[in-house]
């Protein structure tokens, strides 16, 4: 009985091998061995006989189906390979590495990356230094050291997302000119951009935007030198045909204190596009861009620096703001909602 076993055991080999032989896809390949190798294949139901056969005659019965198991693997694994081999060649054999690859969507600046990157490029060729710090801030860098006590009713203006009492996420990038002030003496000239955050939500305002201040501070600094900071500035990105106007304003931080506008970049100051009003502009013409104004003494003074011994100027405008302007993009929400037909057109 343990003869016949093994006859019929190494019979299996022959028959794989003209199995395999004339398997041509890996499909029929894998069909030849659930027959012969799989649980319930020819080899199993022959190894599952070893059970009826007497101990004198299990050990070489035993032996033989291992050999024949190790042998029909081996020439499975070995027309795998070969099938293998021969899909890679037939794509080889069409490969043509001469020709251009095709091209990757390597995507593009956001365009308030862009504008922040643009303002920041003209404020480094006037001498400013690039400067950031924490969102996360303390009463004090944010609205205390800036000449806004506990008390100021100005604080509503920027009620804001609050951690705890003392901790809120920055309302403006300005605690960034506290920081640098403290922890430096001048002469010194910076721009602080970065996200800051409010708690506003419309069709003109989001409670996340980004910012980009400035500050300059050393002997003898003038509204002069302010205007013509800010007016160099607003040529560079605008165009040297704009207009610039100096409002006076309101900041708890600056005094004087000015808003600046400049000629509607839509409808060339005119206040029309054709026959209909600008809605940019409202048909006055002027665009409001930034704030600004001479550094209050209060804010030299809760820094530590000497009174009277310094003058400075500080201003703060909106990206989104000078995006919109300078992209004739009407809709700020736009900036947020990662429409790709959108983004796609600053790539």
């Amino acid at each position: 009985m343990a003869n016949d076993i093994i006859r019929k055991l190494e019979s299996l080999v022959p028959e794989l091998t003209e199995a395999l032989g004339q398997a041509s896809s890996l499909e029929e390949l894998e069909a030849a061995r659930v027959r012969f190798l799989g649980r319930k294949g020819l080899l199993a139901d022959l190894m599952s006989g070893l059970t009826a056969l007497g101990p004198d005659e299990r050990p070489a019965a035993g032996k033989a189906a291992n050999q024949v198991k190790a042998a029909m693997t081996a020439l499975w694994e070995e027309r795998l390979q070969a099938l293998k081999d021969r899909a890679q060649e037939q794509v080889l054999s069409v490969f043509d590495p001469s020709m251009p690859s095709w091209a990757p969507d390597l995507g593009s600046l956001h365009p308030v990356t862009r504008v922040t990157r643009e303002i920041c490029t003209v404020f480094m060729g006037l001498g400013f230094e690039v400067v950031s710090g924490p969102e996360v801030e303390n009463d004090f860098h944010n609205f205390e050291a800036l000449n806004l006590p506990p008390e100021h009713p100005a604080r509503d203006m920027q009620d804001t997302l609050y951690i705890s009492d003392s901790i809120l996420l920055r309302t403006h990038t300005s605690p960034l000119q506290v920081r640098t002030m403290l922890a430096r003496k001048p002469p010194l000239g910076v721009i602080a951009p970065g996200k800051v955050y409010r708690r506003d939500s419309d069709l003109t305002h989001t409670p996340m935007f980004h910012q980009v201040e400035g500050l300059l501070v050393d002997r003898c600094v003038t509204l002069a030198d302010l205007r013509g900071t800010l007016t160099a500035f607003v040529r560079t990105v605008f165009g040297h045909d704009t207009k610039v106007r100096f409002r006076p304003s309101f900041f708890p931080f600056t005094e004087p204190s000015a808003e600046v506008d400049i000629s509607c970049v839509i409808c060339g100051g005119k206040g029309r596009l054709g026959q209909e009003p600008c809605r940019v502009c409202k048909e006055t013409g002027w665009v409001e861009i930034l704030g600004c104004g001479m550094v209050d003494p209060a804010v030299f003074h809760k820094v530590g620096y000497e009174d009277g011994a310094y003058t400075g100027f500080a201003f703060g405008l909106g990206v989104e703001r000078i995006a919109m302007l300078k992209y004739g993009i009407g809709d700020l929400r736009m900036f947020f909602e990662n429409d790709l037909r959108f983004l796609r057109q600053f790539a």
